[in-house]
């Protein structure tokens, strides 16, 4: 698919929802536009993608990009903004699940090493056994930025 496919493929499907919130039911309607989601989520992951990931300095994640940007983020920080559920939490049924503060242990910021996951993420195994979380490419741009503006995922509201 050229990227000019995608986008009359996202269009297609955008023209598809419109025209059948009508005649679907609620339930039907939602998962059209998850799927529709899906496939604008998977447009972001197909255009952006590392060239090069390292750990720089024993203390940042080094990111080069395909389009020639580059992201550092401090490991400290990708450690403590992990999201998977057993740092950041969860929904289930309606019920969120958060878990306890975890005590700081001195291998907690040091990588053991660093997998990929399909062609969308990473996922690191700290030194401490941690490796629960996957770290999507805009996961991982959307932390570089938020790390150099100082802020912090919101993983209050899970529902």
């Amino acid at each position: 698919y050229s990227s000019l496919n995608k986008l009359k493929t996202c269009e297609y499907l955008k023209k598809e929802v419109t025209l059948e919130i009508k005649s679907l039911n609620f339930y039907l309607f939602i998962s059209i536009c998850i799927q529709f989601m899906t496939v604008l989520t998977i447009e972001g992951f197909l255009l952006m993608s590392p060239k090069q990931i390292k750990i720089k300095e024993n203390s940042k994640l080094y990111i080069k990009w395909n389009d020639g940007t580059e992201s550092e983020i401090g490991l400290k920080y990708l450690r403590d903004e992990c999201p998977c559920a057993s740092c950041k939490g969860e929904t289930v049924l309606m019920k969120t699940y958060r878990p306890a503060k975890k005590a700081v242990h001195p291998d907690m910021y040091k990588v053991a090493g660093i997998k990929q996951v399909g062609g969308y993420a990473i996922q690191i195994n700290w030194k401490d056994g941690h490796n629960t979380g996957i770290y999507t490419w805009p996961n991982l741009k959307q932390l570089a930025e938020d790390e150099e503006s100082g802020t912090s995922q919101n993983y209050d509201k899970l529902i």
